[in-house]
């Protein structure tokens, strides 16, 4: 039997988390540095969920907070046999899904025409994306910031949805999927050792009766 409680958090869950505040600390860091630019911070605030089915509620109510959003959450994990040992350590290539929504109003263009909601819910959910993807594909960010436990990550790819809830589309809402593959150890418990205490050889005999060994080691003493 196991002789430890296991309470611990797996690796996956682990990554998971620090994706997420990576983007959130990133989010306010480069908001400091808009300020001092001179430009619009809000531009680059994100509000980031881990786990979310249904993030972009927040989009959906009578006075919607136009914040993009981010939701980061687990996919499915493979294991590479080759880089990994069958007792301790598994090399897991895990894919996390990265959910940026940009919700988009519709506005006069000082003209005779008007910016469709829909097109500004595309630009937004692309400039949240480009702020993501900068973000986790920076080098100061090749390991996570775990190193010595994350291998890698790589943009596996980007695919632009339209999300729907209860089966309803929401025009002014427009979705990008980063599929991000995170490499990482996934540790396993290991046996507890003992103590030598004693050593007992029996004795052996040939054919003819000969002993061929009888010893007794005692590694208390």
């Amino acid at each position: 039997m196991i002789d430890s409680l296991i309470d611990k958090q797996d690796t996956f869950e682990i990554v998971r988390d620090q994706i997420a505040f990576i983007l959130a600390s990133e989010s306010v860091s480069q908001m400091a540095l808009a300020v001092l630019a001179a430009k619009d911070p809000d531009d680059w605030k994100l509000n980031v969920y881990t786990e979310r089915s249904n993030a972009f509620e927040q989009f959906l109510s009578e006075d919607p907070e136009p914040t993009p959003i981010v939701n980061i959450w687990y996919d499915n994990s493979n294991f590479d046999k080759s880089s990994s040992n069958i007792m301790e350590r598994q090399k897991s290539e895990t894919i996390y899904n990265i959910d940026c929504y940009g919700y988009g109003v519709a506005s006069s263009d000082g003209g005779s025409g008007h910016n469709p909601g829909d097109r500004e819910a595309a630009f937004e959910v692309q400039r949240t994306l480009r702020l993501v993807r900068n973000i986790l594909m920076a080098a100061t960010y090749t390991h996570l910031d775990l190193q010595g436990i994350v291998w890698t990550r790589w943009t596996q790819s980007i695919t632009a949805f339209q999300p729907e809830l209860s089966g309803t589309q929401y025009e002014q809402v427009q979705a990008i999927r980063l599929a991000l593959q995170v490499d990482f150890n996934e540790f396993s418990p290991q046996v507890t050792p003992e103590e030598l205490e004693l050593i007992h050889v029996d004795v052996k005999r040939t054919g003819d009766g000969k002993i061929i060994v009888d010893a007794e080691y005692d590694y208390t003493l």
